[in-house]
């Protein structure tokens, strides 16, 4: 019996909700989905181009992951970030880890090599040093300067300053030649946040969710909103009901705005390769490679 092959199809996002994308980001959104769909392309899995790409993401600098993440009110640089895998639901994730200097490898690393799903803190970081993961630098003169700013500050979202360091969650969803469905995500937090604090990014049906029966979804936005909206599994629950993804994603969105007042965007990904970008804020950094078109942006389905 000749096993049915698909044609690969990537998506990446930069976050949603900051000012409009610079010309570094962009561009790394394209490096992204080049160096992801290219994998794609050569037959490797959907979890590896996932990985892959948010980790380019993080060590770019230019978004709220990795090198480039918001420290806590504490001054400390804690990040989360996610991974999962629809064929058998397989899924990893880290929260609040401290001196790992990719945390979306260090969350593969709890998908493929322990029992659990989410490491957090310094037992966290003590699994990522086990595995041997490179280290985190020390943070950013810039990092220290919006920390400062934002200490000082009594505009909570600091407006002025999203120039100087990344805005946005990173994240990415992916079809493989096989069929399998992943997505991640990756963050450094929001501003002004309390040690502790966890968002979205690594709790598995919140900010991410794959099902090879149903499709994936990585989100970015306000953190506590997709939080108790549970968004990325609902999204991922009308896709199997039959709702196309720009619909499962705008009834999704449309709850969360109208019950918890908060914004958010989603990447979404049907298991038979159809997709959308969806956001309820002016701007949203990412893109999409599924063939031989390929689109990056900082606008798409605007709800």
């Amino acid at each position: 019996m000749t096993r049915r092959r698909f044609s690969p199809v990537f998506l990446v996002h930069g976050g949603c909700g900051g000012p409009p994308a610079s010309k570094r980001q962009l561009q790394a959104i394209r490096d992204a989905l080049s160096e992801g769909y290219s994998l794609l392309l050569k037959g490797e899995g959907a979890i590896e181009a996932v990985e892959k790409s948010i980790r380019f993401l993080e060590e770019s600098g230019f978004f709220n992951a990795g090198r480039g993440g918001k420290l806590q009110l504490d001054g400390h640089l804690r990040l989360d970030a996610s991974l999962m895998e629809g064929k058998r639901l397989r899924a990893g994730g880290v929260a609040g880890i401290e001196g790992i200097r990719s945390p979306v490898s260090a969350a593969r690393k709890v998908l493929e090599e322990s029992p659990h799903v989410l490491l957090i803190g310094e037992g966290a970081a003590r699994f990522g040093r086990f595995h041997k993961l490179a280290k985190m630098t020390r943070p950013s003169l810039q990092q220290i300067r919006l920390h400062e700013e934002l200490l000082r500050s009594q505009d909570p979202w600091m407006k002025r300053f999203h120039s100087l360091i990344g805005t946005g969650t990173v994240g990415a969803t992916a079809l493989d030649r096989s069929g399998t469905l992943a997505a991640g995500a990756s963050t450094g937090g929001v501003n002004r946040m309390l040690p502790g604090r966890v968002g979205d990014t690594p709790l598995i049906g919140a900010g991410v969710y794959a099902d090879d029966r149903s499709g994936a979804v990585s989100m970015t936005g306000e953190g506590e909103g997709i939080i108790r909206a549970g968004s990325a599994r609902e999204i991922t629950l009308r896709l199997e009901f039959g709702a196309t993804p720009r619909a499962a994603a705008t009834l999704s969105l449309r709850r969360m705005k109208e019950r918890t007042q908060c914004f958010a965007g989603a990447l979404i990904l049907s298991k038979r390769g159809s997709f959308a970008i969806v956001h309820t804020t002016a701007h949203m950094i990412g893109g999409f490679r599924v063939g031989r078109r390929m689109k990056v942006a900082d606008r798409f389905e605007v709800i």
